[in-house]
């Protein structure tokens, strides 16, 4: 058996391996190892050189070692070879037992005296906000571990949670190794105003706080990020770090920052994707590490795997491949799931809905709305048609994720609430939630059949809306109106002000602050603000699920949703639900969804879908460890689209 010397040499940050090295190099197979798998230099014919980053040098050196036993190949290590292994094997216990602690500190066994000092120091330093036991308990286990998950659902509180470590951490000596002194948040735009506003409600100040947003130029990004006089609160969006992911480096370095990623389920993608790959990128240089998400494995076992290789990226905590988390997905009795959840468990909690403790919502009946005669008109020729299509796709057994059965089913969804929304191209839609196609589908016939429509009719779901909304603004309380179509949000707000009630808009196009905006455009975040006002002029928002489903919390202002028109998406609709039911309402206060369905139309099937998919849903979110959802957040399941096909010829026999 031919012998590999293994020695090392700091300086060059790099392991060489000499002796009979031959072997490895004729081997194809061990020579994609070392290139697929290690950073190496082969180009010599007596030594290779494989070289390591910071904090990296220990994985190496196993990479190393597996592979040479892999190959049937003896080892010689170097007496300073020796003391690194030694080291990492120290390590490795000690982390060991740092994982059972964390184990133990989730499953609420904490050490008192240290569960005490934790608790003094809240009391002390989250002046403003007394969190409940569970987010303590929650904010207790990130403190100690630095580097978790928080995979509870929709308005559990992560943010006071987060709020709650950092005080703690942030208030340790500075020669504390856990000490943190900074926070950089990456998340969607809507999250900004979120994180300040609850840094003032837990702490009872404002934050120094910078946003490095599309209003800031590159060149002051970069600025801000390489000076020393950087704010408490740094946030970004996940594209925005693409073009500064060195400077941000830079940042890290200098700086002790706790890094937190919300609604992390955008850096799932394993596939190259260049968010993911940038975000993993700045994880060795965080001094804590936060993953936020109240889904965290939505498709599959495989969206964890980035997630705990960005709080982790030097351990291999999941210990399985993509391609065995893909496998587990599709197997839910694989015995290996029990396994990956133990593995996993240490670096998470979970709060679910039932732990809030918070008031059951009342479902209204849904309110069926009869159609005007043109709408009727124009909706029962569509449909006719469209179904035509769907009926054939589905007897020769085809799915129906072509761009064209897409667009039929959007049609659909567009006239059976207002018929105006056919003289738009359907490809407005897709660009409202960031996709595009290129493809147009001509329906110059149908739209011939509605250009007047707006002379002729109002859209009966419209009128009912306004009727509804009186009755809830004369209880003198507020109400947001979530609605699929941009169009229809602006044609909603004209209508309302026709019957004397305003209304302010959140979508797409209403901008995120911006320190260049000026002061009398309504953002995001001056928008909710006003809402909260008791001395408020408007009572109502309408919003678009796509834009706004994370991220804002409206419960203490509003305690009414109405729904002029949903899709298939049951991941959307429960987000938007959860907008208005949250942690922090009052046990007294009442909750109100009330359902706009037009009679006799693919409403109806959306409404027992979605109700379907919702109990689905919470089921698994209250009793499974890791929610794994199948088609949940699928807007056009083939399953969907046969429930469609079945209820047309229910109605039509």
């Amino acid at each position: 058996m031919c012998t590999i010397n293994i020695q090392i040499e700091e300086n060059q940050k790099r392991f060489v391996l000499q002796g009979e090295i031959k072997n490895l190099i004729n081997s194809r197979r061990a020579k994609r190892y070392i290139k697929d798998y290690l950073v190496s230099d082969i180009s010599y014919s007596d030594k290779i050189y494989i070289y390591y980053e910071d904090g990296d040098k220990e994985k190496v050196l196993t990479k190393i070692r597996k592979m040479l036993k892999k190959f049937n190949l003896l080892e010689q290590t170097t007496d300073l070879v020796k003391d690194v292994l030694s080291d990492y094997y120290q390590e490795e216990i000690n982390f060991d037992n740092f994982k059972k602690k964390a184990y133990s500190i989730r499953n609420n066994k904490c050490n008192k005296i240290d569960f005490k000092q934790f608790t003094d120091s809240l009391y002390k330093n989250l002046s403003n906000r007394r969190l409940y036991e569970l987010q303590l308990l929650s904010s207790y286990h990130l403190a100690f571990s630095q580097n978790a998950c928080n995979f509870s659902v929709p308005g559990a509180g992560k943010t006071s949670i987060v709020y709650g470590s950092y005080a703690f951490l942030s208030n340790l000596e500075h020669d504390n190794p856990k000490y943190v002194n900074k926070l950089l948040v990456i998340g969607p735009l809507s999250s900004f105003g979120p994180w300040e506003n609850e840094y003032y409600e837990c702490f009872g100040k404002k934050p120094t706080s910078k946003r490095l947003s599309g209003g800031v130029s590159k060149s002051k990004k970069i600025d801000y990020l390489r000076s020393y006089n950087t704010s408490e609160i740094t946030l970004i969006s996940y594209q925005g770090i693409i073009n500064i992911l060195d400077d941000l480096i830079i940042f890290l370095k200098k700086n002790k920052v706790m890094v937190i990623l919300d609604e992390a389920h955008k850096i799932k993608n394993t596939d190259g994707g260049i968010i993911a790959d940038s975000v993993l990128n700045l994880a060795k240089y965080c001094k804590s590490r936060v993953i936020l998400t109240g889904t965290p494995s939505p498709n599959g076992y495989e969206d964890l795997f980035n997630l705990y290789k960005f709080i982790w990226p030097n351990k291999d905590i999941i210990k399985y491949h993509l391609y065995q988390l893909k496998s587990m997905s599709d197997n839910l009795n694989d015995t290996r799931i029990s396994n990956l959840i133990d593995n996993i468990s240490p670096f998470f909690i979970r709060i679910k809905k039932s732990d809030l403790k918070i008031p059951e919502p009342i479902n209204n009946p849904p309110l069926i709305v009869d159609m005007g005669p043109v709408q009727r008109k124009i909706y029962n020729f569509i449909e006719k048609e469209y179904m035509k299509h769907f009926i054939k796709e589905n007897k020769i057994n085809r799915d129906f994720k072509s761009y064209i059965s897409k667009s039929r089913l959007i049609r659909l969804m567009q006239v059976a609430t207002n018929p105006a929304l056919l003289k738009r191209p359907v490809d407005e839609y897709y660009l409202n939630q960031g996709l595009s196609s290129s493809t147009f589908i001509d329906d110059s016939e149908i739209i011939k059949e509605i250009l007047s429509y707006e002379k002729f009719e109002t859209p009966s779901k419209f009128i009912e809306a306004g009727k509804l909304v009186k009755q809830i603004i004369n209880r003198n309380e507020k109400v947001i109106i979530w609605t699929t179509f941009v169009q229809n949000i602006l044609e909603l707000s004209d209508y309302l002000l026709t019957i004397g009630i305003k209304s302010k808009l959140l979508y797409g196009e209403t901008p995120v602050d911006m320190n260049d905006l000026d002061d009398k455009i309504d953002t995001r975040e001056s928008i909710i603000q006003e809402f909260h006002k008791k001395t408020c002029e408007f009572k109502v928002i309408i919003a678009n699920p796509f834009s706004v489903a994370e991220s804002i919390s409206l419960h203490k202002a509003c305690h009414n949703a109405i729904y002029l028109e949903r899709t298939f998406n049951a991941s959307h609709f429960i987000q938007s639900k959860d907008r208005i039911h949250r942690y922090g309402l009052k046990k007294d206060d009442v909750i109100n969804y009330y359902y706009l369905i037009s009679n006799n139309s693919i409403d109806e099937t959306i409404h027992e879908r979605l109700n379907f998919k919702e109990e689905r849903m919470n089921k698994i979110i209250e009793s499974e460890p890791i929610p794994l959802f199948n088609n949940i957040d699928e807007e056009f399941a083939d399953v969907d689209i046969r429930t469609l096909i079945k209820d047309y010829v229910n109605r039509h026999k």
